[in-house]
């Protein structure tokens, strides 16, 4: 396998380990929350951040650690006959199947560009554009120049009312680490079938 590839599988591996093993404590944090929804609802007012607030979480949890978890191999697999295969043919079969990940993982990453352009107030169909030019209002004038970029910031319709924004970029970059971990795991593969080992 060329260095190229063998230097991006090292550093996407060890880029969503680490973000993998942070995500893994936000489940103490979704279960700290929780409790304290329930400690508010027993003796106090009800709080109403604390559910919002613990769905935020979760998806933070599921999405950053997806990357992760593909890395140890932990997601479900029907294994009717899978694990009766050899390790060639196993690495011929994930080699193929993993464009349909990879396809789904690239719509899915469009769509969260998108929902995240609309949710900093981006109504177009170039979300791709909006976020180059908040990076270049962002370099120019800093802060004050994505303000001119940004429009009317999305919140959700409930009693608390939080921005959406800042879990949209969270989903959005878990299902990229995903993405990149996806191509990741196609060039071990086929590292795999040529006898190789990355």
């Amino acid at each position: 396998m060329p260095n190229w590839i063998r230097t991006y599988v090292r550093i996407i591996t060890a880029v969503n380990y680490r973000v993998g093993r942070f995500a893994m404590y936000l489940i103490f944090v979704m279960m700290a929350i929780l409790l304290w929804s329930s400690i508010s609802k027993t003796f106090f007012l009800p709080s109403l951040w604390t559910l919002e607030l613990a769905q935020f979480t979760m998806v933070a949890y599921y999405l950053l650690g997806g990357p992760y978890s593909m890395q140890l191999g932990g997601h479900v697999r029907m294994d009717l006959v899978y694990g009766s295969w050899s390790d060639k043919t196993k690495a011929w079969v994930d080699a193929f199947t993993i464009f349909a990940l990879i396809f789904y993982l690239g719509v899915l990453f469009y769509g969260g560009v998108s929902s995240a352009a609309y949710s900093l107030g981006y109504f177009g169909d170039q979300p791709f554009v909006f976020f180059k030019d908040i990076v270049v209002g962002f370099l120019t004038g800093g802060p004050s120049g994505v303000s001119e970029v940004t429009g009317f910031l999305e919140r959700n319709p409930s009693a608390w009312r939080p921005l959406m924004w800042p879990i949209k970029m969270i989903a959005t970059t878990g299902i990229f680490l995903m993405l990149l971990q996806a191509f990741a795991v196609f060039f071990k593969d086929v590292a795999k079938i040529r006898g190789e080992e990355i």
